[in-house]
Parts: structure tokens; C-alpha cells; sequence
């Protein structure tokens, strides 16, 4: 027999779904062919949501219940449109970074001659590489050559940040130098013979470089200022001279996406410049519905300019969350291990894909974080490429406070072949944190690091140095956070099968 409870539960449900029924039936008399309605395809006539009450007359939406949905699906549109586009936005303001530095064309090339310093806002770059980099306009150029140095790690990505091509150690000339011929998007003309050919999907691309520092760093400088050559195709014959600009100490220099309502206008000019294929007909329908559209002027009415604003401030509110708790599972170290431990990309994957699926959040916390895209970045052959460990809490999992002295633990034998750094940077523009110190940080290359008995490493973060360890200090200011990246340049097997591992940032009572 059906216990009572169960028969209860039923009549309850019954009377449930009459209830609900006679929400929208009431009233409605019985036709000749009337049929039971399903209740599951019907609307009552008053729903409640996280977004207010919706009001139907037959399932006619009322005036006000219109405004309310449309104005929920724009802003959610929008901040889709912030996710999904912060890679094109990063690269828009790159350049507009340097061309607000005079460099205009693709013979100007910024180099940081004596290491980037915590002036330059750039996301999470390093002290310890030679940065140099340009842009190429195909648009303008057509076909363009890049005459490479030897003894470079060069990439080349779009204006979407997708990565193109690796040029020197990691790419086809294997740090040998030699000529790269880049192509616009739908290039139908003659290729010669003698370089090495890529092809691009926008007219702009992104001409990366790092000088190994080896001997100097001015031997690395001069050895990219003396050798790189960049110049179209059809002035081969007659290249113009080179120009480089020492960025070194400069003040004045910003490449980091804003986070309110000119992020939409950096996107608009940017759809505007590039051709119309260079994102697929779902993305590029997104970005339409919020009323960017090429060849077509963006210039939103008060209401749009509202939800516009108010998308901005959710999408730059998820950023920031999944920067510190990271919602791809892949991008964790040392998973269910409580470890802070974090990888710039998910299980290694430069391409943001997993089962044929787009990684959304793992691709949002790369862009929004950091710059160059490339698989070196990512390599896991023991003594290639380069691995970045990065974290943001302690090991308490609390907010990292700038007034408070903490220290990380690193164990004997860093597993790396060439070198290993310590930088730390500001959680508000992920760039270096400014501080008294001219680098944000130390490395195992022109430091002269303390080491305990074992050989092992204690790193300090304070505002000021604890006593007798100056040397392994890297300062913070009181009322700031800060996160921090340990780079393993030439990681070797211990730190790509884990048997390695970094301590958690400690505070220290």
C-alpha cells in the first residue's frame, strides 16, 4: 500500500498544478476543440525572478515587463562582449600604448635597453628579459619583412591576441635569425622564395621580441638594435632605417584595457579597422547586439549607455574574481591540495580549447592578466620554454596585505637550466608594483641571493627589509595588495612533474 505520506505529497502536487492552471484558465470557457495545455509551455500570468516580477496577459508581456527583459539582455550581452573580447581590447590598447609614444610605424621599435622597470604599465611584464617589440599595419604595408637577429624568442600574434607564429629559438630558423614574411588577411599576390611565410587574420600584428640576456644586458640590446630590420615588401630594395626608443624609465607609457565604459569604444575602433572576417559571425553578432557594427557609427542613447556602463563594472567585477579564484580547474598547480598555485594558462593550453569547447574563463584570466600569447610559454620539455607559477593569497587563503611582512619558501635546487625570478605586482593594474625599488623583484641571475644551509631560498615581501636579509626583499606598500609570478626559464623535469614545489606565501607573526 501507498503510505500516507506519499499520498499526500501527490494530492499536494495536484492541487499545485490546478492552482497554476487556473492562474492562466480561469476564466476561459471550454471550446469544441479545446485540449488540455501542458503546463510546461504556458506562462502564468505574474513571474517572479532574481531580476524583478514579470507580468503576462496571455502571455503577452507587458510594456514594462518588455523594458525590464531587454535592458537584462543587453547588459548581459555587454558583459559577455567585455569576457569574451578582452584578448582584442589588451592588443587595441598595446598599440595605442605605442603610438602614444610617437611609434607610428613598423620601422619604430620600442626596446627596453636596461630591462623593463616598474615605470612602464605593462600586464605582468618581467625584469629579467630584454623586451623589444613593434606593430605591422598590412593594411597599410601589405606584406612585410621581418629580418630576425639570431639569439631571439620572437612571436607574432593579431589584433585578436591569437597567436600567428614563433620566430627565433622556437621558431622554423631555431635562433639562427632569418627573413619572416607576414601576410595580410585574404592575400592572393606572388610569394617569393627565401623566407619564412605566415599568414594573418587582421592587418595588424603584434612584432614580439625578447633578447636573451647572456653576456650583457647591452650586448643583447645592441644585438637586436644592429640586426632587426622590419620593412615592407616593396621597399626590400630600399628599406628605411631603423628606429628604436629606449623605454627604459619612461613614465608615460600605458598598454592596460580600461575597465569602464571606453572599453566599448577601444572595441568599436577597433572593429572598425579591421576586416570584417577577422571574428566569426556568432562573436561578431554579440558584439552587433550591442550596437557595434562595422562601418557603422557606435554612439549608444542614454539607456545603452547605462547598460554599457553597468555591464563593464560586472564583467571587470568577474575578471577580478576569477583572477583570484580561478573557475577553470586546469589552471590550479597543486589541485585539491589547498595550495594558491595558479598556471597563466589552464593545463597548459595556449589555445584556450578543451574537448573542442572554448575556454572562456581560462582565456579571460590570461588577457586580463598578461601579454604574448605562444606554446613556448607553455612548453613542458625539460629545459624549453618557460613555465609561471603565480599567487595571490597566502596559505591561509587571506588577501595579501602590504602592511604585513611575509615570506615564501623555496627548496634547494630550483629545478630550472638558465634562470629562475621573483617579481610582484599591483593588483589593480597587473603591471609591477611601484615601489622605492627600481625592479620589482630579484632573479637567480644578477642578485646576489642569500641562501640558507640547505641551499634553499627565503624571499621576504615588507615594506621594509627584515634585518640581514636586504637582498632577498622585495617591498610592498601599507594599504595595497599584491600578487607575485615565479618564472622558470628552462624549467626541468621536477618543476614540469611537480616533484618540486614552491611553499605558500607565509605571513610572518
Amino acid at each position: 500500500m501507498m503510505k500516507k505520506g506519499k499520498i499526500f505529497s501527490l494530492i499536494l502536487a495536484g492541487l499545485i498544478l490546478i492552482c497554476m492552471t487556473s492562474t492562466i484558465y480561469a476564466e476561459l470557457p471550454t471550446m469544441k476543440m479545446t485540449m488540455p495545455t501542458p503546463h510546461q509551455i504556458t506562462t502564468n500570468d505574474k513571474v517572479e525572478t532574481p531580476v524583478g516580477a514579470f507580468h503576462f496577459f496571455d502571455g503577452v508581456p507587458t510594456r514594462e515587463t518588455i523594458e525590464t527583459v531587454y535592458d537584462y539582455v543587453d547588459r548581459a550581452r555587454a558583459v559577455e562582449v567585455f569576457i569574451n573580447m578582452i584578448p582584442a581590447v589588451s592588443m587595441f590598447n598595446l598599440r595605442k600604448g605605442q603610438r602614444d609614444m610617437g611609434a607610428m610605424e613598423y620601422n619604430q621599435i620600442l626596446i627596453w635597453e636596461e630591462l623593463m622597470d616598474s615605470k612602464s604599465l605593462v600586464l605582468t611584464g618581467n625584469n629579467t628579459s630584454l623586451y623589444t617589440w613593434g606593430f605591422l599595419d598590412l593594411k597599410k604595408d601589405g606584406p612585410t619583412v621581418i629580418k630576425l637577429p639570431p639569439d631571439v624568442l620572437g612571436i607574432l600574434d593579431d589584433m585578436y591576441f591569437r597567436y600567428i607564429a614563433d620566430m627565433g629559438a622556437a621558431g622554423p630558423d631555431k635562433g639562427k635569425g632569418g627573413k619572416y614574411l607576414v601576410l595580410p588577411p585574404g592575400y592572393t599576390g606572388d610569394v617569393p622564395d627565401g623566407y619564412y611565410v605566415v599568414k594573418s587574420k587582421t592587418y595588424g600584428v603584434w612584432n614580439m621580441m625578447r633578447g636573451y640576456v647572456r653576456d650583457s644586458v647591452k650586448a643583447a640590446a645592441d644585438n637586436i638594435k644592429n640586426n632587426l630590420k622590419v620593412y615592407p615588401l616593396a621597399k626590400q630594395d630600399n628599406p628605411p632605417k631603423m628606429v628604436f626608443i629606449n623605454m627604459t624609465g619612461r613614465d608615460e607609457y600605458n598598454t592596460v584595457p580600461p575597465n569602464d565604459f571606453s572599453f566599448y569604444e577601444d572595441l568599436n575602433t577597433l572593429i572598425q579597422e579591421e576586416p570584417l572576417d577577422f571574428l566569426d559571425p556568432e562573436t561578431r553578432g554579440q558584439i552587433a547586439s550591442i550596437g557595434i557594427v562595422k562601418d557603422k557609427q557606435f554612439n549608444p542613447d542614454p539607456r545603452m549607455r547605462r547598460i554599457l556602463t553597468e555591464a563593464v563594472a560586472i564583467g571587470n567585477a568577474y575578471a577580478r574574481a576569477n583572477t583570484i579564484v580561478p573557475r577553470d580547474p586546469g589552471h590550479y598547480y597543486y589541485p585539491d591540495t589547498g595550495s594558491e598555485w595558479v598556471m597563466a594558462f589552464a593545463d597548459n593550453d595556449t589555445y584556450f580549447l578543451k574537448d573542442g569547447a572554448r575556454r572562456f574563463d581560462s582565456r579571460l584570466w590570461m588577457h586580463y592578466n598578461a601579454i604574448a600569447v605562444t606554446p613556448a610559454m607553455a612548453l613542458t620539455k625539460p629545459g624549453a620554454g618557460s613555465q609561471y607559477a603565480i599567487a595571490g593569497l597566502d596559505s591561509r587563503h587571506e588577501t595579501l596585505d602590504g602592511a604585513k611582512t611575509y615570506k615564501l619558501h623555496l627548496p634547494p635546487n630550483v629545478p630550472v637550466k638558465d634562470n629562475w625570478s621573483v617579481i610582484i605586482y599591483d593588483t589593480q593594474t597587473r603591471c609591477m608594483l611601484q615601489t622605492d625599488q627600481r625592479y620589482a623583484g630579484i632573479n637567480s641571475l644578477g642578485t646576489e641571493l642569500k641562501k640558507n644551509d640547505d641551499s634553499s631560498f627565503n624571499i621576504y615581501f615588507a615594506p621594509k627589509a627584515p634585518e640581514g636579509q636586504e637582498n632577498n626583499w622585495i617591498q610592498t606598500i601599507p594599504g595595497k595588495s599584491w600578487f607575485i609570478i615565479l618564472r622558470a626559464y628552462g624549467p626541468l623535469e621536477p618543476w614540469i612533474n611537480r616533484t618540486w614545489r614552491p611553499g605558500e606565501i607565509e605571513l610572518v607573526e
